[in-house]
């Protein structure tokens, strides 16, 4: 049976250059996909791109060009050059976006007037461009499948250009071949070649990444454009911004907190404390100054002006709930670092830090954005008893700040007055206010549209119902026609705990307004007046988790990979080595047991007089077995006996461990999900707890700041804990 006419007509150039156009706009359409997964472009840019790619791939389909010409492609270059301009200003607003614009408009263009081979070479660098812009827009793992299906049509699109032009530059012509399916077989052999090309390089990459870590990041992340989340995390926020930014479900931060396993805990992430309100939009007056640094990225954060020290009102000793966490951050525009309250130390690679009177902490280190750190933070409350019998002045400028009140219907102090009628205390009085909103009134994310005269009074005395910014603001200016200071406070609450990752994922919808009241002698105490009954997202399957694990471990160490991750890289490849071997040295010590045994066995099978033939291949045996065993032993023993350097962070874990150790003989039980701090406090009445303090700070600044120096102090503190038990 005969070959269909096209068949036998096609010559293999011809076939090569209908490969190489379809190759190239596979590698246009993968890198539009790419930039277009990123979610940052905007419905009709994704429409009118998207609809020239696809009736580009129509065309192909039925092998019909639609070429504009050269003339027509001047002007319509020179006239978006002019509308370039128009949407960096008015349209889109930064440079990203519109650059972004730019590059799809020349591509689309181009696409459609390609004749030479420096516009398809054009159109390859778009391509890429594109990839580029997406790679700055996001850090989801995604991208990871995106990128390697882009390198995949990528390295076929190169093969194929190579091949057309040879075959364009030969000065003589092959013969005809004599099989007719010579270009399919060439496409087929292509195809599998190219997955272990793109195999290879990754490998590559992934070496060459992982050895040589990035010294710097962000140097493109300054184009981005900003992020809405970070216009509820300002000076100056809006009443009703916090409800707006729940309504996207976006993540914002991983946070992790160390020996928390089960997802034991429900906190509050600070942003900004906002004191002034004039009746529509809260500010923060606080002037802000420069944290110093402790050196290595560490600082040390002063509790809040006014904190008075609260730990020593109520308890002795050290805070009685410090708990060390993680956060990685998404990249949501904001430079404020999120802190569970009261934070006390943050560490992180940044080279300047600034706060305020308020316990803002944000980042002014412009070269590198928030991406990752760690801190701490003491999570004690005063007893109510203990706030219920504070007393004494407040400091001026909390009297001039927090005791503020704009114009507000005289409903609202009525109000609170009635509310508290049977409250001793000012905490009673704020206690109740928090109950009666509670209980009164509706939580919705469903507003007007229009912004009322009075937010506040409209939601206490008209609507009933609101979000979180209404309650807290209601509850802010109720306290404060009482004469008790309060402000308002930002941030984001709770989060879903993923089990596999050990990690809360904190999302846009949960951000969250709350309140803080002062009190005399303790500071600033939390409140928050929202029903409990507010949303939250519904319950993850496991498929959400393995993602969402996935993702975080893109975010850690491959988007926030530096140094120090290079580092536990590398101690973590050193510890699995060192274990392994440590295995093969009591395997070889098992083997080199029982091939003595085997042989005490055969001396005495051959004093009963047994024949040396029927025993000579078991005694060669043993014999090779003791030889490979000696020799493993012997291995393992030069390796121990080789002194490795360590890290202060590696000695300070093993010297709290032998404490722990230690104390746990004298009856002293760590439980796993006490931090180092807690343990000593459950130990106050050992005789050595001035010791167990001292050596917690130094095991503090090694484990988590890295200092040798303190590394070097523990083995003396332990002795003389361990003397000290001993007598």
């Amino acid at each position: 049976m005969g070959l269909p006419p096209h068949i036998r007509s096609i010559n293999m150039a011809a076939a090569i250059q209908r490969y190489f156009d379809l190759a190239l706009y596979l590698l246009l359409i993968t890198g539009f996909g790419t930039l277009a997964s990123t979610g940052s472009l905007d419905p009709p840019t994704v429409f009118l791109v998207g609809g020239a790619l696809l009736f580009r791939g129509l065309l192909l389909s039925r092998e019909k060009r639609l070429l504009i010409p050269e003339a027509w492609t001047t002007w319509l270059t020179l006239a978006y050059v002019l509308f370039y301009v128009l949407d960096y200003l008015t349209l889109s607003g930064n440079f990203l976006s519109a650059t972004v614009h730019l590059v799809l408009f020349v591509m689309v263009v181009r696409l459609f007037s390609a004749q030479k081979d420096r516009d398809y070479y054009f159109l390859a660098v778009l391509s890429f461009l594109m990839v580029l812009a997406a790679a700055v827009l996001t850090v989801n793992s995604v991208f990871l499948l995106a990128f390697a299906a882009f390198i995949l049509m990528a390295v076929i699109t190169v093969v194929l250009m190579e091949m057309r032009r040879s075959a364009a530059m030969a000065t003589l012509r092959s013969a005809p071949l004599a099989d007719p399916w010579a270009h399919r077989h060439m496409a087929f052999s292509l195809m599998g070649a190219a997955p272990a090309i793109l195999f290879f390089i990754l490998l590559g990459a992934a070496g060459i990444f992982f050895i040589l870590p990035r010294l710097s990041t962000g140097y493109l992340s300054a184009y981005a454009p900003g992020n809405e989340i970070s216009t509820g995390f300002s000076d100056r926020v809006e009443l009703g911004r916090i409800g707006q930014i729940q309504q996207s479900s976006s993540p914002v931060m991983h946070v992790q907190i160390e020996g928390d396993d089960r997802g034991s805990y429900e906190l509050k992430w600070r942003g900004i404390a906002l004191s002034l309100f004039d009746g529509k939009t809260w500010t923060d007056p606080d002037e802000q100054h420069i944290i110093a640094s402790e050196g290595n990225g560490r600082y040390l954060l002063q509790p809040p002006k006014h904190r008075e020290s609260r730990g020593r009102r109520y308890t002795m000793g050290e805070p009685v709930q410090p708990i060390h966490y993680r956060v990685l951050m998404e990249p949501v525009g904001t430079n404020m670092f999120f802190l569970a309250p009261t934070a006390t130390m943050l560490e992180g690679n940044y080279r300047v830090i600034a706060g305020d009177d308020g316990g803002e902490v944000i980042d002014l280190d412009a070269e590198h954005t928030i991406t990752s750190y760690d801190a701490t933070s003491d999570i004690a409350r005063p007893k109510a008893d203990l706030l219920r019998a504070a007393f004494g002045a407040y400091p001026p400028d909390v009297i001039l700040k927090d005791l503020q009140l704009p114009r507000i219907d005289p409903r609202i102090p009525a109000l609170a007055v009635d509310i508290t009628a049977t409250a001793a205390n000012d905490y009673d009085k704020a206690a109740t206010i928090e109950s009666y909103l509670q209980s009164h009134y509706a939580y919705t994310l469903q507003l007007s549209r229009r912004p009322p005269h009075d937010p506040v009074a409209e939601f206490l005395f008209e609507r009933k119902q609101g979000h979180c910014e209404y309650f807290a603001s209601s509850m802010v200016l109720m306290l404060r026609s009482l004469r008790i200071p309060a402000r308002i406070v930002n941030g984001f609450r709770g989060g879903q705990f993923n089990d596999l990752s050990s990690q809360y994922l904190i999302r846009a919808s949960d951000a969250h307004s709350w309140v803080e009241a002062y009190f005399p002698g303790y500071g600033w105490v939390t409140f928050d007046p929202t029903p409990a009954a507010q949303a939250s997202a519904p319950p993850w399957s496991r498929f959400a988790l393995y993602l969402d694990a996935a993702s975080s471990f893109w975010r850690e160490w491959v988007v926030n990979y530096d140094r120090g991750h290079q580092g536990a890289l590398a101690q973590s490849t050193f510890q699995g080595t060192r274990e392994l071997l440590a295995r093969l040295g009591r395997w070889g010590q098992l083997e080199f047991d029982a091939m003595m045994h085997d042989a005490r066995e055969a001396n005495d099978e051959l004093a009963k007089g047994k024949t040396i033939s029927k025993l000579s291949g078991e005694i060669a045996l043993s014999i090779f077995l003791a030889a490979c065993a000696v020799a493993l032993a012997w291995g393992a023993m030069r390796r121990r006996s080789i002194k490795l350097a360590a890290t202060s962070a590696t000695v300070a874990t093993l010297w709290f461990e032998r404490l722990a150790g230690l104390l746990q003989k004298r009856g002293k039980q760590r439980l796993p999900a006490q931090t180092a701090q807690e343990f000593v406090h459950a130990s106050q009445e050992l005789s050595v707890h001035d010791e167990l303090v001292r050596f917690t700070r130094h095991y503090e600044a090694a484990r988590f700041g890295e200092s040798s120096v303190d590394a070097e102090r523990l083995p003396e503190l332990y002795e003389e804990i361990a003397g000290k038990l001993k007598k």
